[in-house]
């Protein structure tokens, strides 16, 4: 009994108030005369909190390792249920924008309503850059911090498997294994790169966007066969034969990007350190194996996707050639459509990040976890033997958890593909 009594008081002095919800640790002082019925863990007041879990708490074993994963399962739980609404949310406005029912009969409803304004038989189409997803540094080392106990948050190297801003003096490393761009107002309004919104011609000149004021020496809206004068609306990028005034971006030159002006690295794992904003792209870590879909699975929770830039290319039919109405009905339709569309590839490409990340947290997360749990469930030390046995027991409902969440999210992603295909062509 007397090492009961020691294994209890040695759990005890590392226990503190509120670290855990397995339970609370009371002192053994009475060795004369043994405590009937129950486990070890039991006889010390420690006990599993089975409703710990269900009640939305990760803190259900006191040990890094497993909480982590716990915590990384409602917030990816939480992020797909989520984006589901948000997914149902802009079919649904996509559907009553232009009258369709569902998924199957929305490419016939487009149609029907199209054809009022635009030559279908010359074509109808939107184009769209991907949507752009940014993952934070702080979020991957703060991730790994919680998970893997021997980590130390100032020295956690994170990498950026993508695109992000960088530190000016990191420029030179990047040119010599990546891809610098720079990013910002156009020199002289000139842009010899990508030009991404407004493109002013004041002489007329191809437009590969939205022609908005004359085409060829006619008022006009829309797609420009031939020759544009005004406003050329690019969108989502492309060349600018006139003043770009909107964004510009172009592949730096060997002098790199001047100080008005946003220097990005793509393809270039030296220059991580340097980044100076958020990683457009993916986010890696070292961890140790029990943290590595843990990490991911945190990580992906807090993403952000954003609507891409979109441009509409089509040609007016006879009749909306040359009523003025007709034309402003459609540039209001064009501009719901594209804000709906846009918002609809965000979600569409946030829920495919979210899918990927819960299926390695519930295949390699959940096995590194119940290995671990399993060694750590022979341990000498009363408190890392119950918190081991804790997070065994939880592993069931949390899988389950993870499975309700991604199915749910799957059907709404399944709606949303073949909306998304239909409207690409």
């Amino acid at each position: 009994m007397a090492s009961l009594a020691a294994a209890c008081n040695a759990a005890q002095s590392e226990t503190t108030a509120g670290e855990s919800t397995i339970g609370t640790f009371g002192p053994v002082t009475d060795t004369s005369t043994p405590p009937t019925g129950g486990s070890d863990g039991e006889q010390c007041g420690l006990e599993c909190d089975e409703s710990a879990f269900i009640n939305g708490k990760f803190t259900v074993s006191g040990i890094a390792q497993f909480d982590a994963f716990f915590a990384a399962t409602l917030e990816l739980s939480g992020a797909m249920d989520a984006t589901a609404d948000d997914l149902q949310r802009q079919l649904n406005g996509l559907f009553a924008l232009v009258g369709a029912n569902s998924a199957a009969d929305f490419k016939t409803a487009l149609d029907a309503k199209l054809i009022a304004f635009v030559d279908l038989g010359a074509g109808w189409t939107i184009e769209a850059a991907p949507a752009r997803c940014v993952s934070q540094f702080a979020a991957a080392a703060i991730a790994v911090a919680a998970c893997d106990p021997d980590a130390e948050l100032g020295l956690i190297d994170v990498r950026c498997e993508g695109r992000c801003p960088i530190d000016a003096s990191a420029q030179a490393d990047c040119q010599s294994d990546g891809t610098l761009t720079c990013r910002g107002m156009a020199p002289q309004l000139q842009c010899e790169g990508s030009c991404l919104g407004s493109c002013q011609l004041d002489a007329a000149a191809a437009c590969d966007g939205t022609c908005k004021g004359i085409c060829d020496g006619q008022d006009f809206i829309g797609q420009c066969a031939g020759m544009c004068q005004g406003e050329c609306d690019l969108g989502g990028g492309g060349a600018c034969p006139g003043l770009c005034l909107g964004v510009c971006e172009f592949t730096a030159s060997p002098a790199g990007c001047s100080q008005d002006h946003e220097a990005h690295c793509e393809g270039s794992a030296t220059v991580s350190a340097s980044c100076t904003g958020p990683c457009d792209g993916k986010l890696s870590a070292p961890t140790s194996a029990e943290c590595e879909a843990t990490v991911e699975a945190t990580v992906e929770a807090g993403v952000q996707c954003y609507p891409p830039p979109t441009k509409v290319d089509h040609r007016l039919n006879g009749q909306a050639s040359v009523d003025p109405s007709l034309r402003a009905e459609l540039q209001a339709f064009h501009s719901t459509f594209q804000e709906r569309y846009a918002a609809l590839l965000a979600s569409t490409r946030r829920a495919e990040r979210l899918m990927q990340a819960a299926a390695t947290l519930a295949a390699t997360g959940q096995a590194a976890v119940g290995s671990l749990a399993s060694q750590l469930s022979s341990s000498p030390e009363l408190k890392t033997k119950i918190g081991a046995e804790c997070a065994s027991a939880t592993l069931p409902t949390a899988a389950q958890l993870l499975t309700s969440s991604a199915n749910i999210l799957k059907a709404q992603l399944d709606a949303a593909v073949p909306v998304v295909a239909s409207v690409a062509g």
